[in-house]
């Protein structure tokens, strides 16, 4: 499904794009540029041909990894985009490195310790988190600890404590939203038999909760985990222009305020790609956390026997 999963969004995007108002020679040529500078322009970047044309040679060129060249720098837009995408992946990665840490914990201890007053002020954090926009966290980060407080950097990423505003205002959202979904998964498993059992067994608490508890909880916190990864790729847009970080995101806005559509188009497609194989690893990992899911997959060992030999598998 991933095909036209991206087929659809080149679509999408390239749509609006074409629709946007404005001129892509005027922002690149400016007033002084003659209406004969601007109309060779837009002959030479293909600004003329019908909508149909236009969709049909970017997308010949996308299925042979060809993303166009940008319109300000000449240079292939493949390779404008390889230039910024490590540090944005990075950044989401450590987005949803933060919100699993600190989601997971938080929701897992709220479920043993349910109507608790730990449970409440998680509860009630959970709730800012989705609440709160992250451009405005990102703002008032940078106003305590680096205009007021002076102790964290505002802006880049040259530095260990240059991380830390960008993270925490990227990931508040999915530590929210993780640590609702662990704690509504978690209430669900400890209630089952078997821990009941495990209990009754004697084994420590921690133990219970960690090693039967918490695996059979694991497959819906991993989903939105994923589901985050991808939601933070584009939150990355906001994270990277606030504190002003090279990054696909910075890329795409600069580009936007130019007109500069290959740029915006290929940026979209590859996060869209991005979060794609994502979601693919995701749906391979519920095989490797549940067995019952591997079960799915594997043929019993006596019909492969059968299969080998020629014959019909037995009815019994």
């Amino acid at each position: 499904m991933m095909i036209p999963v991206l087929i659809g969004v080149t679509l999408i995007i390239f749509t609006m794009m074409y629709l946007t108002p404005g001129d892509a020679a005027d922002m690149l040529l400016g007033d002084s540029a003659t209406i004969e500078q601007k109309e060779q322009l837009r002959e030479e970047l293909k600004l003329n041909d019908p909508y149909l044309v236009q969709y049909f040679n970017y997308m010949k060129g996308v299925f042979h990894g060809d993303l166009g060249t940008s319109y300000s720098t000449k240079r292939p837009v493949t390779e404008e985009l390889l230039d910024r995408f490590p540090t944005t992946i990075k950044l989401a990665g450590a987005g949803v490195l933060l919100s699993l840490i600190f989601g997971v914990s938080m929701g897992i201890i709220s479920a043993t310790k349910q109507y608790s007053i730990f449970d409440n002020l998680a509860t009630t954090f959970s709730l800012l988190g989705v609440s709160i926009p992250n451009f405005w966290l990102a703002l008032m980060l940078i106003i305590i600890f680096a205009v007021n407080l002076k102790i964290l950097p505002p802006s880049g990423l040259s530095s260990p404590l240059h991380w830390i505003l960008p993270v925490i205002s990227l990931g508040m959202n999915s530590t929210a939203t993780i640590m609702r979904m662990t704690r509504s998964s978690m209430l669900e498993v400890v209630r089952q038999d078997y821990i009941r059992t495990a209990r009754a067994k004697g084994q420590k608490e921690s133990l219970v909760i960690l090693r039967h508890a918490l695996p059979n909880a694991l497959i819906p916190i991993i989903t939105v985990a994923g589901l985050q990864f991808g939601r933070l790729m584009g939150g990355a847009v906001m994270a990277e222009t606030v504190f002003s970080i090279a990054g696909i995101g910075k890329l795409m806005v600069d580009a936007i305020k130019l007109q500069n559509f290959p740029i915006v188009q290929g940026g979209v497609l590859l996060i869209a790609f991005s979060t794609s194989i994502v979601n693919l690893l995701i749906d391979i990992l519920y095989a490797f956390v549940d067995p019952r899911i591997r079960s799915q997959y594997i043929r019993p060992k006596k019909n492969k026997q059968e299969a080998l030999k020629g014959g019909a598998p037995s009815n019994g």
